[in-house]
């Protein structure tokens, strides 16, 4: 199994805030893909003060992004004491693939009832950028194209707005299949996946891109003990 990104400072990216946009939610971006990434993992503190040196910002725009942070369970403040990172709640996560389960099953579904209108050639190569990036190992850019090719579902379908409500969601569920990405063969079961759905959705078959994309999103959770026995000190619930 390959090892998980090593733990850094969490704002050690090189690329400046930019100027032009409000510092909060640009620190809160940078964090909370460093936590679905793992690179930031379960039990990694978020200092404020290191924070405010790194960012050479205030407190209150540090202060603001992480209590977004919590508001989505992705750290916990202990007041006068510290901010950790959570713990993956399954509980959390469970609720978050209910809910995209069950949008994206129709989107799927709209999607094959008007096969001449979906991006068929776009879908197609994510999936081959995908499959480079699982060559290589690149399970970092393996997962920004899987998120690209869902994203790219809900705006075919013209639900751009719940594919936003999703990610918000998702913290948790984000970060179980991170750890879960590594494991032999599951990239390339995604990548079968993906293409399954989009055959149906070509050929007009909306039973079979739903039945397809059910059996993809299950995945994960449906190997939660094998995931839970690797990683017990990150999960709860």
């Amino acid at each position: 199994m390959a090892s998980l990104p090593a733990p850094h400072s969490a704002a050690s990216s090189p690329d400046r805030l930019d100027p032009s946009r409000r510092a909060a939610p640009q620190v809160f971006d940078r964090l909370r893909d460093q936590i679905i990434a793992l690179a930031l993992p379960p039990g990694a503190p978020l200092s404020r003060t290191a924070l405010q040196t790194e960012f050479g910002l205030s407190s209150t725009p540090i202060r603001d992004a992480l209590m977004r942070l919590a508001e989505e369970g992705l750290v916990d403040v202990f007041p006068q004491h510290a901010t950790l990172v959570s713990r993956i709640d399954i509980g959390r996560a469970q609720q978050a693939q209910f809910l995209r389960q069950a949008l994206e099953l129709e989107i799927v579904r709209l999607l094959a009832l008007q096969p001449a209108s979906a991006p068929v050639d776009e879908l197609d190569g994510l999936i081959s950028q995908q499959r480079r990036f699982a060559k290589d190992g690149d399970f970092a850019a393996f997962t920004v194209v899987d998120n690209a090719f869902h994203a790219r579902l809900y705006s075919a379908a013209d639900k751009q707005e719940l594919w936003t409500l999703v990610r918000s969601r998702s913290g948790h569920i984000d970060r179980l299949r991170r750890l879960h990405l590594p494991s032999p063969g599951k990239a390339q079961t995604i990548l079968r996946h993906h293409k399954q759905i989009v055959e149906a959705i070509a050929a007009g078959q909306p039973d079979e891109a739903q039945a397809h994309l059910r059996e993809h999103l299950t995945g994960t959770l449906s190997d939660l003990a094998t995931i839970r026995s690797l990683w017990p000190d990150y999960l709860s619930g």
